[in-house]
């Protein structure tokens, strides 16, 4: 590809939005590098949708230590892009990383200590070919290791330097707020929660959205298309290219039942009467929360980031749509 130069234009239209009461802004679409930038994938096509993300003035692009194929290859692939592309605006970017899940064998190479915590993600800079990343989360919660190590981790590598700002993922409303309250006792507040939600996973309304809002922590949701479902790409079959026909996809061909089907071409058919593709309707749906600061979207391709950010152009939901989407969802 030829060199890059990012557009003038990037920040137009872009919606920012504030993550909780802390100073750090993030675009209301973000690009994940869950799937489709591991080394199974191809370097230009994943070069072609951080390049294009960018232009659209998407700035925040996560990651986590176990991404890929293999684990650790999508940090590896980022930090290649990053270097050859990205890195004259490297303060212009928030990029995050995580660690949580399995990464190495032994006692330290998973969940929440310490030890595991710091080595993730000096693991993690290497890969990058950066001195820090913006956010460090701590991917899920450990039932073991107690809470106040963990935070007590997430402090210490903020004030080394290597992050600028802690968060967490998966955490249920209440180790939210006890995690919340431990970091900021000592001094260093967790400013985001990024949790999964969608249509077909609500999760996060019984209690997790009040509890980040009286924390004062923003909110970014991942998977809000439900891994593809809640897109135009299963309404007839399987394509061959997609998330569900790969052996290392995280979304299952037997999870595309007749009975989802039918509930996707109904929310299909309204996306279509409000002008909308479905996936901007369900991007929608999830940034309708004020606590909601953006949506992580994944994607194979450029054209597939193109229509998510289209999404902003119309987020207002009428009464009457929300409670015909909630019908649909109920059958």
């Amino acid at each position: 590809m030829s060199a890059y130069r990012p557009l003038d234009t990037r920040y137009d239209s872009m919606l920012y939005k504030r993550s909780g009461r802390s100073g750090l802004k993030l675009p209301a679409i973000s690009l994940g590098l869950w799937h489709n930038f591991g080394g199974v994938d191809t370097l230009e096509n994943a070069r072609a949708m951080i390049r294009r993300a960018f232009d659209l003035g998407i700035t925040h692009f996560d990651l986590a230590n176990n991404y890929g194929p293999p684990p650790g290859s999508a940090e590896t692939t980022f930090g290649q892009i990053l270097a050859g592309d990205l890195a004259a605006h490297r303060d212009e970017l928030i990029i995050s990383t995580k660690a949580g899940y399995y990464m190495w064998p032994g006692p330290y190479g998973e969940w929440g200590s310490r030890k595991y915590l710091v080595a993730s993600l000096d693991q993690s800079l290497r890969r990058m070919g950066l001195e820090y990343v913006d956010i460090f989360y701590h991917h899920r919660p450990d039932p073991d290791t107690p809470l106040e190590e963990t935070m007590g981790a997430l402090d210490a590598i903020v004030r080394s330097g290597k992050a600028l700002y802690a968060g967490i993922s998966s955490y249920s409303p209440e180790q939210t707020r006890e995690a919340a309250q431990i970091l900021r006792r000592l001094g260093t507040p967790c400013v985001i929660h990024q949790p999964s939600y969608s249509m077909f996973n609500r999760w996060i309304e019984n209690g997790l959205l009040g509890a980040v809002e009286d924390e004062g922590m923003g909110c970014i949701v991942f998977s809000p298309l439900a891994q593809g479902l809640l897109t135009d790409k299963y309404l007839a079959d399987i394509p061959a290219d997609s998330r569900a026909s790969k052996p290392h996809g995280f979304l299952k061909a037997d999870q595309i039942t007749a009975e989802k089907r039918a509930t996707v071409r109904a929310l299909n058919e309204l996306a279509g009467q409000r002008g909308q593709t479905l996936a901007q309707l369900a991007l929608a749906w999830v940034l309708r929360h004020p606590q909601v600061t953006s949506a992580l979207i994944g994607a194979s391709r450029v054209e597939q980031i193109e229509d998510a950010v289209g999404a902003l152009e119309r987020l207002e939901l009428s009464a009457g749509e929300l409670d015909s989407i909630e019908q649909i969802l109920k059958g």
